[in-house]
């Protein structure tokens, strides 16, 4: 059964730093596109940032370019996000999600991808 399982979310002062890791359980994240996303209480869903299959393109959304770092370990089936200088407006549920595919790009369509994680909670607070 295909799995997503995010962690690493918690509670965290402005200026700080988290990484969050998501899990990929019952097949191979080689033939995906990773995505992350986030949404905050009272807000949409928005795109963060997404990585190709193979590693060699990124994507950021201009909120957390050059803070936010996405990287992937496909020995360990894991992608992470390495949030630096965090902000409050950064508080949200964060969540990741893959799509196959065979294309050599990926974007931060929520639409796009098909499987997700249940989400794990970032909170930016003094």
């Amino acid at each position: 059964q295909l799995q997503l399982v995010e962690s690493g979310g918690e509670l965290v002062q402005p200026g700080g730093s988290l990484r969050l890791s998501c899990a990929a359980s019952g097949f191979t994240l080689d033939y995906y596109a990773i995505g992350w996303f986030r949404q905050a209480p009272g807000k949409e869903r928005e795109g963060v940032s997404c990585i190709t299959r193979s590693g060699s393109s990124t994507n950021y959304a201009d909120s957390v370019k050059g803070r936010f770092t996405i990287s992937r370990d496909n020995a360990k089936n894991t992608v992470y996000l390495q949030m630096n200088s965090l902000k409050p407006e950064d508080t949200a549920v964060y969540y990741c999600a893959v799509v196959r595919t065979v294309q050599a790009m990926c974007g931060l369509t929520i639409a796009w991808y098909n499987y997700w994680g249940p989400g794990t909670q970032v909170t930016v607070s003094s």
